[in-house]
């Protein structure tokens, strides 16, 4: 109940800091926070105690808070609760002063130094402020976004034959999503990519298989640990023949030796911008039908092309909080196999599901 809330005041309060006085946004941003904790039972001795609010509160509201005191029951609070709302209320703190006056520091920067995690590391994290991931916190970080990018799309573009000058001009840079149908017509991919060919293809030793090193891998809802844990899969597990859960998982290939196989069996995408590169790091994302990754925004630097090379996926795409009001609520698109979609993850939110009866594999890099 408390994050369902917390987000809907996050929500509001990116709607005020889209106008008006810098000040008066400030100060209505921290008297919502105020009214939002008290309302949860935290006291106003207690919301007092907070160096932020005792720093930046006004002081006309701070009297207010010493008058509500006065009426608040001063029965004990458990301290992880204690923890929790002042945790949440400094991270709101960070929030408004990094959105209203727009630091030079980016919100994975500065959520890495808070915690003390290494960027690279942040959505790792299975446990932060009692958390399940960093996903939520990462999104109270997020600056606003030009709600242009999404107030005239009501459907996903299938296009094909287009020329790179064509995708440069209306979509690589937009943020508007497109499907690219005929981009992986000659990819050997087709044809070699399964459960079978990616555990093939790293060595006993290879990085990405530990959860110790820097490649990241993504379990979602599963209880695997690491890639290794994954492909110590049965086939028949990993097909759900055996009448097992459906899974679904992802990481960033972090092997050059395994990079380099993957990448004779694709091909850069032909529409790209001449001058655009694609990233350095493959990302896959392998899953039984039943199940994919939920609503979620990424924390990546660009847009990225994400290629379905086996099974058909099921997106669900939906705008930030700041456009509810401009943006369609949803946009839905299947991706089949041989068709590239073409997303910017950091500003749309969105989810998968694996649809049919096929595994469903991706692979995609971003690209600048």
């Amino acid at each position: 109940m408390f994050f369902s809330e917390y987000k809907e005041f996050i929500f509001r309060g990116q709607l005020i800091m889209s106008s008006g006085d810098l000040a008066s946004e400030v100060e209505a941003r921290f008297a919502r926070i105020r009214d939002l904790v008290l309302a949860l039972g935290l006291t106003a001795d207690e919301l007092a105690s907070v160096d932020a609010v005792r720093t930046l509160l006004p002081a006309g509201n701070r009297a207010e808070t010493e008058e509500i005191s006065d009426r608040t029951d001063s029965a004990p609070h458990s301290r992880r609760r204690r923890r929790l709302v002042s945790g949440l209320l400094v991270a709101a703190t960070v929030s408004a002063l990094v959105i209203v006056f727009q630091w030079p520091v980016g919100r994975a920067d500065l959520l890495a130094y808070w915690f003390g995690i290494p960027v690279f590391a942040l959505e790792r994290q299975r446990c932060l402020m009692g958390v399940d991931s960093a996903a939520l916190i990462l999104d109270l970080f997020r600056p606003p976004v030009d709600c242009s990018i999404c107030r005239d799309v009501t459907a996903v573009d299938r296009v094909s034959n287009i020329s790179s000058g064509t995708f440069e001009t209306r979509y690589a840079y937009s943020a508007r999503p497109v499907i690219v149908t005929d981009a992986m017509d000659d990819w050997a991919a087709l044809k070699a990519f399964s459960f079978e060919f990616f555990r093939r293809i790293y060595t006993d030793d290879s990085p990405v298989l530990t959860s110790e090193s820097n490649c990241q891998f993504f379990p979602y809802k599963t209880d695997f640990k690491n890639l290794s844990e994954v492909f110590q899969m049965s086939d028949d597990r990993a097909r759900m023949s055996d009448g097992s859960e459906p899974w679904y998982i992802g990481w960033s290939n972090c092997d050059s030796i395994a990079a380099n196989i993957l990448r004779s069996y694709y091909k850069r995408p032909y529409f790209l911008p001449d001058l655009a590169e694609s990233s350095k790091t493959d990302w896959i994302f392998m899953g039984s039908p039943g199940y994919g990754a939920q609503m979620h925004v990424d924390n990546v630097v660009n847009p990225s092309w994400q290629a379905q090379v086996i099974g058909t996926k099921l997106w669900v795409l939906e705008p930030p909080p700041e456009c509810y009001f401009e943006c369609q609520a949803q946009v839905k698109v299947h991706v089949r196999p041989g068709e590239i979609i073409v997303l910017d993850t950091n500003k749309w939110y969105h989810s998968t599901y694996i649809t049919g009866s096929e595994m469903s594999i991706t692979i995609g890099s971003e690209f600048d």
